[in-house]
């Protein structure tokens, strides 16, 4: 039997090294897929790590309730927990149900492929910019300005702004005090909000041919989004819609430099293998690491007893090496299928608004990288962000 590692999931320092504790993760998949876990100043929790167990509290939303004490760690105060509760991912149906008819018409299937065209322009103009240099902070300069330029586009704000959104997700999602106070996450999270605001007005005053537009004037039923709504919306769009597409471009970057061969082969047939690839990537490296939910009745889990009022945190990159669902779980192929990880969540409700715009960022960005930087490699160590929920990285040097 593997000896126990020292299970602790809710410090950033067990993150901090290579973004999640697989080591961790494996022990539980095998020992303890339904483990509690003790939380300071905390009630605790039951850690999920097998992916059949993500995929039923999932699915399963008037048992398991994202809105009772929110889906982040740890349970916010009141007030805190009012301002989460505005939010679509603190929601359960019917409310959010509501919600998101009134907010998904920028986000379907069928839109994502007509994004491609502004999201391939900007992917050159963001290459373009740095080409020359030979060099540069890729999560900076490259993989951070994707999606707050085309957040930007879509909410019809200049591109600057997206950029300094950017920024402000970077100091939400840290957890060092050193680094972000409180206060100074408090204000960050005050800026995005009143940013939010003034573009709303801006949108009610100006109206434009944008998703801002769109949301300030949606109605149904004679439902309208109300000012806080809009201004948390917008919140989760940036920290979201950012937070995926930066980390995932920066994993997947250092994923094929470690890989060189996955690298090779990916090459060898970009048109064939692009998609899965980027699938692969989001498997291996869930950039989101866990989301909470409260069990609102006595139920049971992968044999586990939970009775009511206990937390549920479902962990996303464990459930993604679950061996009993993937062949290989620990190995990067590129060509893997099929693919049914959770990086997106794992159905129900909540799966991700914005998963399709996200790949199609994700394979535009990568195939110009491939092709107009064929010789780029790593400039120095990465640097990762000080966070247990977003496995991201705060800074990556290259060459190129």
């Amino acid at each position: 039997m593997t000896p126990k590692p020292v299970i602790n999931l809710i410090s950033p320092e067990t993150f901090a090294a290579t973004g999640h504790p697989w080591e961790q993760y494996a022990w539980l998949r095998k020992n303890a897929p339904v483990y509690w876990h003790d939380e300071p100043n905390g009630p605790g929790f039951w850690a999920i790590t097998k992916y059949e167990d993500v995929r039923t509290i999932s699915r399963l939303p008037k048992v398991f309730s994202s809105y009772e004490t929110s889906v982040m760690l740890p349970d916010p105060d009141p007030m805190g927990l009012y301002a989460q509760r505005l939010m679509m991912l603190n929601m359960d149906p019917p409310q959010h149900d509501r919600f998101k008819l009134l907010v998904s018409r920028g986000f379907t299937p069928k839109n994502a492929p007509l994004l491609r065209p502004k999201i391939e322009e900007l992917a050159r103009d963001i290459v373009d910019a740095v080409l020359a240099k030979g060099e540069c902070d890729f999560v900076s300069e490259i993989a951070g300005r994707l999606p707050s330029g085309l957040i930007a586009e879509l909410m019809g704000m200049p591109r600057a702004d997206g950029e300094r959104l950017y920024d402000l997700t970077e100091i939400m999602h840290t957890n060092d005090d050193a680094i972000a106070p409180p206060e100074i996450k408090m204000n960050a999270v005050g800026e995005m909000l009143g940013y939010a605001q003034s573009v709303a007005d801006l949108k009610r005053q100006n109206p434009g041919d944008d998703l801002a537009t769109i949301l300030v004037n949606a109605e149904i039923d004679g439902d309208h989004l109300t000012d806080e709504e809009f201004q948390w919306f917008f919140l989760l769009l940036v920290n979201a819609g950012g937070d995926t597409t930066r980390n995932l471009l920066a994993a997947g970057l250092q994923l094929l430099f470690d890989h060189p061969d996955q690298r090779t082969k990916l090459i060898g047939d970009l048109d064939g293998l692009l998609g899965s690839a980027v699938e692969e990537m989001l498997r291996y490296c869930s950039p989101v690491t866990h989301f909470k939910r409260t069990a609102m009745q006595d139920t049971v889990v992968g044999g586990q007893s939970i009775k009511a009022g206990e937390r549920v945190v479902m962990f996303y990159g464990s459930a993604n090496r679950d061996e009993d669902i993937f062949e290989n779980a620990d190995t990067f192929d590129v060509a893997r299928h099929p693919n049914p990880h959770v990086a997106f969540g794992a159905g129900g409700p909540h799966l991700c608004l914005g998963m399709h715009v996200a790949r199609v960022e994700l394979a535009v960005m990568f195939r110009e990288l491939l092709t107009r930087m064929p010789h780029i490699e790593a400039g120095g160590p990465i640097e990762r962000m000080h966070s247990s929920f977003i496995a991201g990285v705060h800074r990556m040097p290259i060459k190129y």
